[in-house]
C-alpha cells in the first residue's frame, strides 16, 4: 500500500500536472470504485483543481467549487499519467479523470477491488474521512510520545494505527523499528523515555529520507514504480538477507497476508518472535534464539 513518502511524490507530481487545470470529465465504469453518490460525479466537471492534500494515505483534489475527489489506493491501487485519452475498462483500469492536458488514470491489480474514490462537498465532509493520525513530521516530540503511549499497544500496531500516526504502513514501519533499534513487539507503555526518544527521531528521519529518495527517482516525471518493496531498504522484503548493520539474517513474523520483518541482532537481543503459525506448530522446537537456530541448521 502507498505509504507517506509514496503520497507525498504523487501529490507532487500531480501538482506539477493538475495544479490550476480544469477537470473535463471522470470515467469510472468499474462497479466497486465510487463511493458516494451526492454530489454526483459531473459537478467537478469544467472545474479547476485549487489544492492536494495527503490525508493519510489518501489524496484528496480540492476544485474551484468546494468539491473534493477523496482516493484511497489500499494495496494494490496506482496512479499514472498520460498526454493522451485513456478509457478505462473498468477492469483493471478504474478511472480516467480527463484534465484539459492529459489523463490521470487509476489501476488496480488483482481480482479483489477496494480502491474508493469519494466526492465530497466542503472541507467538513473532508474531515470526516481523516482518521485523525499525527503527523509525525509536524510533531513535537511531546506529541509524539503523549500519542505513542496513550493505549499500551505493541509498537508494530501503534505505528501503523491510522488513528495514532498518519500515513505509516507495514513498509515503513519495519524500516523505522530497524533505525530505531526497538522490537516491534515491544508494548507502547514499557519504552524507556530514551527508546520513545530514539523512536521519534528514526521515524522523522526515515520518513524524511525516503521522501528524498523517491524524489530524487522521480525527477520531473510521473511515478512508475510505486512498491512498498525496495532494494535500498534494510528489512522490511528482506527475509533471509543479510542485516545491512550486522550481517545477521532478516527474520520475519507472519500474520494474515502480511508480515513483520526485523533483525533479531539489532533489535531484540538476538531473540526470535514467535511467528504465529510456524512457531504453534513446532511448540518446544521452535528456535528461541538464532545461536539456537544456527546450532539446528548445523552451521
Amino acid at each position: 500500500m502507498p505509504e507517506l513518502p509514496d503520497i507525498v511524490v504523487y501529490i507532487e507530481a500531480l501538482e506539477r500536472r493538475i495544479l490550476g487545470q480544469a477537470l473535463e470529465e471522470i470515467l469510472a465504469p468499474g462497479p466497486s470504485l465510487l463511493r458516494t453518490a451526492n454530489p454526483p460525479l459531473h459537478a467537478v466537471f469544467g472545474h479547476r483543481v485549487t489544492s492536494l492534500r495527503r490525508i493519510g494515505k489518501r489524496i484528496a483534489i480540492g476544485f474551484d467549487n468546494d468539491l473534493w475527489l477523496v482516493l484511497h489506493l489500499m494495496i494494490a491501487g496506482r496512479l499514472h499519467w498520460s498526454e493522451k485519452r485513456v478509457v478505462p475498462d473498468g477492469r483493471r483500469t478504474l478511472a480516467a479523470f480527463h484534465f484539459d492536458n492529459g489523463t490521470l488514470t487509476l489501476t488496480e491489480a488483482g481480482t479483489r477491488k477496494r480502491a474508493s474514490l469519494h466526492l465530497l462537498a466542503g472541507t467538513d465532509a473532508l474531515a470526516q474521512h481523516d482518521p485523525g493520525g499525527l503527523d509525525v513530521l509536524s510533531a513535537t516530540a511531546e506529541q509524539f510520545s503523549a500519542t505513542l503511549t496513550s493505549a499500551n499497544h505493541t509498537l508494530k500496531r501503534s505505528l501503523t494505527d491510522p488513528r495514532l500516526f498518519s500515513g505509516i504502513g507495514n513498509a515503513y514501519s519495519d524500516e523505522i523499528l530497524f533505525h530505531a533499534g526497538l522490537s516491534p513487539v515491544t508494548l507502547t507503555q514499557r519504552l524507556k523515555p530514551e527508546e520513545i526518544a530514539r523512536l521519534y527521531e528514526a521515524t522523522r528521519s526515515t520518513l524524511t529520507n525516503w521522501v528524498q529518495e523517491l524524489r530524487a527517482e522521480v525527477g520531473s516525471d510521473f511515478p512508475k514504480k510505486v512498491t512498498a518493496f525496495r532494494e535500498q531498504m534494510a528489512v522490511h522484503g528482506r527475509y533471509g538477507k543479510p542485516c545491512p548493520r550486522c550481517g545477521a539474517p532478516v527474520q520475519r513474523i507472519r500474520y494474515a497476508s502480511n508480515e513483520t520483518n526485523y533483525c533479531a541482532n539489532c533489535q531484540t537481543g538476538g531473540k526470535l518472535l514467535a511467528d504465529r503459525a510456524l512457531s504453534r506448530l513446532l511448540r518446544q522446537d521452535w528456535p528461541r534464539s538464532l545461536e539456537e537456530m544456527e546450532e539446528r541448521l548445523g552451521r
